[in-house]
């Protein structure tokens, strides 16, 4: 008997139509913008086992992700610590506790932080992970509830991780991932320094976005040995452990910054607010539902790494 012969494998061609990102010596400013809005990322020296096994990490925990309800708005809540600075971690971590208790997100949240026996934190895992809740959400009412911590610079929240990961995420690369998911409900908390520069770009009638600074001023505490920034401390650690509505929490939050920043003569670092015409449709139903008790404050406060 003649076994038929095996069908020829198509290959699909990918043009090169650019030249390596211009972001090293000789580039010009606006091929070096271009670049970074691009969200680059550089893994260098990486351990080949440490590589598998944080990655079948991530999709362990990302495909344990519970679907959504029918007939509820559900939060999915993505914690994500972009820097291996030890504060980000233990900002990240206890972040998702008390999103995830505020929003009834139990089994609907990923926490992706270097620090402990989560998935690291990095620009692809936090894609994959965005990607991992776009396809069990309904993208039609449900609500993706992010917070990202690091340090951050006037083109966007850096990446670092150790001696071995760096980039950018920038506002460009953060709309266009949430674009390309169809998550359209959004709940945006980006505490960074310059966290401000994603105002202009991922704004839109069904975002609240909440950054700890204007695009032009520092935030502050983000000392390795804290266990919250002046922005995390505040609005997570304090104001959003109540059940109160989020507008009240964000006043109690902005309120608590300025006094710290005032009292410790430090520049404002201007977090800012914005809240779409749309989002009342799904927060409200998020808010009906949330827990009717406080929860106490972890941690030391952040304003002691300050203190003589």
């Amino acid at each position: 008997m003649l076994l038929a012969a095996p069908a020829a494998t198509q290959v699909v061609q990918i043009a090169h139509t650019k030249e390596w990102p211009q972001i090293l010596g000789g580039a010009s400013q606006s091929e070096i913008a271009d670049a970074v809005a691009l969200g680059p990322q550089l893994e260098r020296g990486r351990p080949a086992k440490w590589l598998l096994s944080d990655r079948r990490n991530l999709l362990r925990t990302a495909d344990a992700l519970l679907p959504q309800r029918a007939g509820l708005v559900d939060a999915y809540v993505v914690s994500v610590a972009l820097d291996s600075d030890p504060v980000f971690g233990r900002e990240a971590r206890e972040t998702a506790k008390v999103l995830s208790r505020r929003y009834d997100a139990a089994g609907r949240t990923l926490l992706l932080a270097r620090n402990g026996d989560a998935p690291a934190g990095s620009l692809e895992s936090l894609t994959l992970a965005l990607a991992r809740v776009a396809e069990v959400m309904d993208k039609k009412q449900d609500v993706l509830v992010l917070y990202a911590t690091s340090h951050g610079a006037k083109i966007g929240i850096a990446y670092h991780d150790g001696d071995e990961g760096y980039g950018i995420l920038s506002p460009k690369r953060l709309a266009a991932i949430l674009d390309e998911l169809g998550i359209r409900n959004r709940l945006l908390i980006l505490s960074a320094c310059y966290s401000g520069v994603f105002v202009p770009v991922l704004s839109n009638d069904n975002t609240v976005l909440l950054t700890a600074a204007s695009s032009d001023r520092t935030s502050f505490g983000c000392r390795a040995e804290n266990d919250w920034t002046f922005f995390g401390d505040a609005l997570i650690n304090h104001a959003l452990r109540k059940p109160q509505p989020l507008g009240d929490a964000l006043v109690e939050a902005r309120d608590m910054i300025s006094e710290w920043e005032m009292s410790n003569r430090l520049p404002s670092s201007n977090p800012q607010v914005t809240v779409g015409e749309g989002v009342e449709a799904w927060l409200a139903p998020l808010e009906a539902r949330m827990p009717k008790t406080a929860t106490a404050p972890v941690g030391a406060p952040a304003t002691d790494a300050l203190q003589p």
